[in-house]
């Protein structure tokens, strides 16, 4: 989650620019044979693979691991292309179009959960890491992020990077304004459920004017959608079989609800999630909570930058825990350097680098052996406080459900979010939302 941001037309030009780049001179390609001394300069230069990924903040935290392979390795040298901070809306559309057409994507590339259902029905799109000994990796993950990369004829085409986990992460200084506790366990005590949360809201509007509770409706609202999908089969907008059932299953409605009736209490700050408008409200003190998976610690640190160091803290999620988000990586079959951009990927998931990321920048490891490292459980994030990430994250890392996503997910989820903000920003009448809601992922799901 990269400080420099990509948005809207920006993002769009970005990914134009990043095809036409490709179309041009292809994923490192080699020279052209020869006896001439350019030509032997050429073909002594090092392997660029190129890692191509999303998000906000310190997106997927690689900055560091990457340094350090590149210091050790010159014959591969690694490129990290932060293509968006918008997965469903910019990244993964135009990641499909790439693979679809054979050229446009990186050596290695980031697949949010959300794309996993869609990447699993395509093995023709990727190379086979077995062919490069990485089935060998199985045993370093829990049983369901390892079978999530791996195709129904057997292919093992994506590696876990990391997992999602659940909090909340908060302001103290505000909450102190507020005359609210700003001790972790004491804030976390106030808000055992989220009718709770909700009266701490308006504890906190009645004292703090300039600035809201809350970002804005959609992070909360996939905090509570993860949360009773645990309770309803682990599923969420398709069941098991690939049936949507946005307009049947019990979570999604409470999401939509919950939601609905924060946005309508006024503790929002109207701000939609990876947007820049978002990210600047981080850093001027727009709202004073965001729901916070472990990937999210890296997005609002990043967003909110250093002087603000301190100011936040993390604390238990009502309702207890839940799971969302995690991503994947995969080498493309169009990769011309496939065993190199295969040996990236696994530098980018071993024990040794997701440690790192987590204690570094917040992500969760999915390596089970990184989630044993005594740093990941002793972890704690200097910038929130010296919140013990890794108690809070580490412990529960073991029982996270994998919710079930379709092979639609990521469009349908797009719709969905698109309708849950809209209703925040008034873009959206709240009477007619959870109709829109359910229209729009019918049209999304096809």
């Amino acid at each position: 989650m990269m400080i420099s941001k990509r948005r809207g037309l920006a993002a769009a030009s970005a990914l134009a620019a990043a095809a036409l780049t490709v179309a041009s001179c292809g994923s490192g390609d080699t020279p052209a044979a020869g006896n001439s001394p350019a030509s032997s300069a050429a073909a002594a230069e090092p392997v660029t693979i190129r890692v191509q990924t999303f998000g906000g903040g310190s997106n997927f935290g690689y900055k560091n691991a990457i340094e350090k392979w590149n210091a050790e390795h010159k014959d591969i040298q690694i490129k990290e292309e932060h293509l968006t901070d918008q997965f469903e809306q910019q990244y993964w559309p135009q990641m499909i179009q790439w693979l679809q057409s054979g050229n446009g994507a990186g050596d290695v590339i980031g697949i949010d959960e959300g794309g996993m259902g869609l990447a699993k029905a395509h093995p023709e799109w990727w190379a086979d890491l077995k062919e490069y000994g990485l089935e060998g990796r199985k045993a370093d993950y829990p049983a369901w992020k390892w079978e999530n990369g791996v195709t129904a004829d057997g292919k093992v085409f994506g590696l876990g990077t990391d997992i999602g986990g659940m909090s909340l992460c908060y302001r103290t200084d505000l909450f102190k304004k507020a005359g609210l506790p700003t001790d972790r366990e004491k804030v976390a005590a106030l808000w055992p459920t989220w009718d709770d949360f909700m009266k701490v809201g308006q504890q906190f509007q009645a004292k703090v004017k300039d600035t809201k509770f809350t970002d804005g409706t959609n992070t909360l609202y996939n905090v509570v959608l993860y949360q009773e999908a645990a309770k309803n089969g682990n599923v969420a907008y398709f069941d098991k079989d690939n049936n949507l059932i946005v307009d049947k299953n019990p979570a999604v409605k409470a999401g939509f609800d919950f939601a609905s009736k924060l946005s309508q209490s006024g503790l929002t700050a109207k701000l939609r999630n990876f947007t820049d408008e978002w990210a600047a409200g981080t850093q001027k003190g727009a709202f004073a909570t965001v729901g916070c998976p472990s990937w999210m610690l890296g997005v609002v640190s990043g967003n909110a930058g250093d002087g603000m160091k301190g100011k936040w803290d993390v604390a238990s999620v009502p309702g207890g825990g839940g799971n969302w988000g995690g991503s994947w990586v995969a080498v493309p079959k169009q990769s011309k350097h496939p065993k190199e951009a295969a040996q990236v990927a696994d530098y980018l998931t071993s024990a040794q680098t997701e440690a790192s990321i987590f204690t570094d920048f917040g992500n969760m490891p999915s390596n089970s052996k990184a989630q044993a490292d005594a740093a990941v459980q002793g972890a704690k994030n200097e910038f929130f406080s010296d919140a013990p990430i890794g108690e809070i994250f580490a412990k529960s890392a073991e029982s996270l459900q994998p919710v079930f996503l379709g092979v639609k997910h990521a469009q349908v989820k797009n719709a969905v979010e698109s309708v849950i903000q809209g209703m925040d920003d008034g873009s959206v009448a709240y009477d007619k939302a959870w109709q829109q809601l359910v229209d729009d992922a019918v049209k999304a799901a096809g």
